[in-house]
Parts: structure tokens; C-alpha cells; sequence
């Protein structure tokens, strides 16, 4: 808007200009034409003077026909060497036309002169703004991200300025999240560091027992065995559930959207964890609308119910129940499950959904994924999870939203 107010100022200021040089030169062509008259009028008397003078029988009427009439006669000017169509008999106004000539000439200088000067002016100031813009690419170029527009303008150059300043900031923040990626990623590889260094030190040592004592009793061996094939499951279990994780991360997954009803999905995820529950003797309390419907991705969403039922299985105690519910309204599907163990603290329910996070009740083959992929899952599909938990048990509510 400065911008704009300042050609605005030199608009009104070139017209003003224009207007006042229009005016000067009309004031001294009516003067020019003034002294003319004037002259002549001044010479004519003259000689009508000296004519009634020295011919009285010449009337006024006469004389007023002669200088009216059309008629001309320049051989009485020509006998003296006076062209009547290039040069003045009167010598006064042959004068008066040289100044008025030089004045003229000086009156279109000087307004040539403060237009070339408005132009200049003008001119510097883009040629100003046009060395801002270069060295604010300059410092784009040298990473520099901290600069500031705090012009408001309309004119070419000005939005010219704040698009450089909005890609600037859009390469800040690209730089800023490349930088967060690079400290994501390092925590991410120190996580899995972490995660996979208990299960792998844990199987060098059973081989170097198996190794060390060839006549090591049967059932001890096997023992091993089922140790190592164990550790090498949650090996697996943690390299696929890193891999799902990165291809979320970087936007790789492609999610097929089918209308599927909710009693599917839990049937589905229900009968992936069965082994788990047969184990610990727990059962399951599925009550819903028949009919509730979500659009979503089957696959994808039975995952990651299949993760939650599978959190709470590991919190609940033996020979107890887990409750399902599930309904349809107007703005969103809802899933509902409910554990009976000993629940979360406030301390850590506000980290439950971080990777690699174990609460203090965590199992030991616990790696602290599956409900952060199950939550990344979900959100995926437009939808969201909360948790409250007590000392009776925790409550996971998924909803997903028609949006």
C-alpha cells in the first residue's frame, strides 16, 4: 500500500505539473497575442493620423473599409524588401516575437527538466527496491531465513518482494523440518538401537551356552530354543512394525477406502489376538449395532484394533473379560474397548501413543509400538483414539468421523 501511495503522489505530482506548465504557456500566448495587437493597433493609428492629416477628404468609413477588406497588396512592402508572409513591417513586434520565442523555449525546458527529474526520482527508488530484492536472494542463497518485508504494497516490484519473502519462509520452515527430520531420525535409530539390543544380546548369549556345552540336557536346550525363537519373533515383530511405521512417515501407503461394517473390523482383530487370550483365559463382551458402518481401510483398521485389543490382553488379569462396543450416529463410527487390569497412571497416559514408550506394567516382550502405529493408523482414516484409565481397568475410544 506504501508503494502504491508513493506512485499515486508522483501521478498527482506529474499531473499538477502539467497543468501549471499548460496554464503558464497559454498566459504568454495570450500575452504574446496581446503585445502583437497592441503594436499594431498603436502603428495603424499612426498612419491613419498622418493620412487624414494630408488627405482630409478621406472619411473614417473609408479607412475602417480599407484595414476590414480581404484584399491585400504586399508591392509596397516588397519595394523595401518586406515578405509580409515571413517577416513583420513593424519592427517592435519582430522583437517582441524573438523574446517570447526564447521564453517559450525556457518554459518547455524547465518542464522537461522536473519531468526527467519526477522520472529520476522514481527510477532511483525501483532501482533501490530492485537492490533490496537481489540482496535478499543473496542471503536466501546463503541460507540466511530470518528477513523481514514489512511493506505492504500493491506495485509489480512490492508483490514481486513478498512473494520472495513467502518463499523465504516456506524454505525456513523446509529447513526447520529438515533439521527436525534429521533429529527424528537420529532419536528414531537410537530407539531401535536400543529395542534391538536386549533381544539380540539375550540370543548371543543362549548361543554361546548351546556352544559352550555341547552335553547340555534336552530339556534345557530346548528351553533355549523356545527363548531364541522367541526374541527372534520380537525381532520380527519390531522390523515390521518400524517399517509400517517409515512408509506412514514418508507417505507411502495408499489407503483403500471401502464402506466395511464395524463388526468385521472387531471380528477380525478379535480373532488375531485369540492365541493371547486362550493363554491368559480372557474373553470377550461384543455388543454394537449390527448395522454400524465406516468408511475406511479394512486392512489398516483391523491392525490397529488389533494392536489396542492386544494392549489391553497384556494389561488384563487372567481369567478376566474385555469389553467391545460399537454404534453409527450422524457424525461418527465408534469403537469402544475397555480392559479390567490394573490400568494406567496420569503419569504415563500422556505417552502411551509415543514410539518405543513402555509403562512400569508393560510385559517384558513389550516394544512400545503397537499403539503408536495403531493411533498413526487411525488418524490416517480421518479418525482419532482417546484413553482414561483408572485402577479399575482403561478405556480406549476410537471414533471416525464422516467428514
Amino acid at each position: 500500500m506504501a508503494n502504491k501511495i508513493k506512485l499515486k503522489r508522483y501521478m498527482i505530482i506529474s499531473t499538477v505539473i502539467f497543468i501549471v506548465f499548460l496554464g503558464v504557456f497559454a498566459g504568454i500566448n495570450i500575452y504574446e497575442y496581446y503585445i502583437y495587437n497592441t503594436n499594431y493597433n498603436k502603428k495603424i493609428s499612426d498612419v491613419i493620423a498622418s493620412v487624414q492629416e494630408r488627405y482630409p477628404e478621406v472619411s473614417d468609413k473609408e479607412i475602417i473599409d480599407i484595414l476590414n477588406s480581404d484584399t491585400s497588396d504586399d508591392i509596397f512592402f516588397a519595394k523595401y524588401g518586406i515578405d509580409i508572409y515571413e517577416d513583420s513591417a513593424v519592427l517592435v513586434n519582430k522583437t517582441a516575437h524573438e523574446r517570447f520565442l526564447l521564453l517559450n523555449i525556457i518554459c518547455l525546458t524547465v518542464f522537461g527538466i522536473m519531468l526527467m527529474l519526477i522520472f529520476l526520482i522514481f527510477n532511483a527508488r525501483k532501482d533501490r527496491e530492485i537492490r533490496n530484492i537481489t540482496r535478499y536472494i543473496e542471503e536466501i542463497n546463503r541460507k540466511n531465513y530470518t528477513l523481514h518485508i514489512d511493506e505492504i504494497s500493491e506495485d509489480e516490484l512490492s508483490i514481486l518482494k513478498n512473494e520472495i519473502y513467502k518463499t523465504t519462509v516456506m524454505l525456513k520452515e523446509s529447513a526447520d523440518n529438515s533439521l527436525n527430520d534429521k533429529k527424528n531420525l537420529k532419536k528414531s535409530l537410537e530407539d531401535i538401537s536400543h529395542q534391538l539390543k536386549t533381544p539380540i544380546t539375550s540370543i548371543l548369549v543362549i548361543l554361546d551356552n548351546l556352544i559352550e556345552e555341547p552335553d547340555m540336557e534336552v530339556s534345557q536346550r530346548e528351553e533355549f530354543i523356545r527363548d531364541i525363537k522367541r526374541e527372534t519373533s520380537n525381532i520380527n515383530f519390531l522390523v515390521q512394525s518400524i517399517l509400517k511405521l517409515s512408509k506412514f512417515d514418508a507417505d507411502t501407503i495408499k489407503f483403500i477406502k471401502e464402506e466395511r461394517y464395524l463388526k468385521d473390523i472387531i471380528k477380525r482383530a478379535c480373532h488375531n489376538v485369540s492365541t493371547l487370550c486362550d493363554l491368559k483365559n480372557i474373553s470377550f463382551n461384543i455388543s454394537g449395532d449390527e448395522n454400524a458402518q465406516v468408511i475406511c481401510d479394512f486392512r489398516w483398521q483391523t491392525e490397529a484394533v488389533t494392536n489396542i485389543i492386544k494392549n489391553c490382553i497384556e494389561h488384563s488379569k487372567e481369567g478376566s473379560s474385555i469389553d467391545i462396543s460399537y454404534k453409527e450416529n450422524n457424525v461418527y463410527s465408534l469403537i469402544s474397548i475397555r480392559d479390567y487390569g490394573d490400568g494406567i497412571s496420569n503419569e504415563e497416559l500422556p505417552h502411551i501413543f509415543e514410539r518405543f514408550y513402555k509403562g512400569e506394567n508393560s510385559s517384558k516382550d513389550s516394544v512400545g509400538i503397537g499403539l503408536a502405529l495403531a493411533k498413526t493408523i487411525i488418524e490416517e482414516d480421518k479418525g482419532s483414539i482417546n484413553v482414561s484409565s483408572d485402577k479399575t481397568g482403561t478405556l480406549f475410544v476410537i471414533k471416525y468421523f464422516k467428514l
